[in-house]
């Protein structure tokens, strides 16, 4: 592949690579920083702050680093299938794999029930002792997910960035 003569496949891997940035940088910065913080909170602050983050998540921005990333990860592995299959190929497809389940797929079926659950909680017709069941079951489970992804994401991210690397030491 001539950089010059087919520029498309770096533009989308750059495109892969910003935006696999972006989400290891949201689930690491969420990790170091938010979970630490929301942990001093009460039960029933903590609660609301939960509910109101996860309606706040829920836009535009977010979700076109989250998706496109689903998307531009088996395009950018598609764009390196040639034979012999290339290690940039590899990288991607692994990346792609990684990305599917232990981002997309923790966060689909493992956070987002949680989040849902929470969202149908009513906190203020619940007593102290419900909230902080609540809280309980809620917060270990979410935060388990939330470090499976945090990881799978900036594994992913390591792996496009090998890919790049890749391309300039084989001048492809």
């Amino acid at each position: 592949m001539e950089s010059k003569e087919n520029i498309l496949p770096v533009v989308v891997l750059v495109l892969t690579a910003t935006m696999a940035a972006l989400v290891a940088g949201l689930f690491y910065s969420w990790s170091c920083s938010v979970i630490p913080g929301l942990s001093r909170l009460s039960d029933k602050n903590y609660l609301a702050a939960m509910q109101s983050i996860n309606k706040a998540i829920l836009n535009p921005v977010f979700f076109v680093s989250f998706i496109g990333t689903l998307v531009l990860l088996p395009l950018s592995t598609y764009q390196f299938y040639v034979r012999p299959l290339s290690i940039q190929f590899w990288l991607l497809a692994i990346a792609t794999l990684i990305y599917t389940i232990g981002v997309f797929g923790v966060t689909v079926f493992g956070n987002v029930p949680l989040n849902d659950q929470l969202a149908a909680f009513n906190l203020s017709s619940a007593g102290p002792t419900e909230i902080a069941v609540h809280r309980m079951k809620f917060e270990g489970a979410w935060n388990n997910f939330n470090t499976l992804r945090t990881i799978s994401a900036v594994s992913v991210l390591v792996l496009v960035i090998i890919c790049c690397t890749q391309m300039t030491v084989s001048g492809k």
